[in-house]
């Protein structure tokens, strides 16, 4: 399921990776989450680790407690849009970051970018 890397909290990977089951769709809008006693035998990780990480996502407005019901993702199409814009910022920065570190200007990275998605375009039959 997760493999955990000792560089991160465990919370924020697993707050990561339930947020990637969100914006992925295998876990809906009003989908009931695990409890946290499930995914911490899931996991096999401590659960109050797991409380952490619930408490957090419902900081973030991203699950919602119902009492006595347990948790759920949030309905709000609009957070879950957040949360994949969020992530794909994350993921753009980190690889200009490495495309920097390898030495291309940023016309450079637009060109490798462009050909590579029109590459993929071309490989599922996507009209440009």
């Amino acid at each position: 399921m997760i493999e955990f890397d000792n560089n991160l909290p465990i919370y924020m990977q697993i707050m990561s990776y339930l947020k990637k089951q969100i914006i992925v769709g295998k876990l809906k809008p009003s989908d009931k989450i695990p409890s946290v006693r499930e995914l911490a035998s899931e996991l096999q990780i401590n659960p109050n680790t797991v409380q952490r990480t619930f408490s957090e996502l419902e900081r973030e407005g991203i699950v919602e407690t119902r009492r006595g019901l347990g948790r759920y993702v949030t309905s709000e199409e609009s957070i879950i849009m957040g949360i994949k814009k969020e992530m794909a910022g994350e993921l753009i920065e980190h690889f200009i970051q490495g495309m920097q570190e390898l030495g291309f200007a940023s016309n450079e990275i637009i060109s490798i970018v462009s050909d590579a998605v029109e590459s993929k375009g071309e490989e599922r039959g996507d009209n440009p």
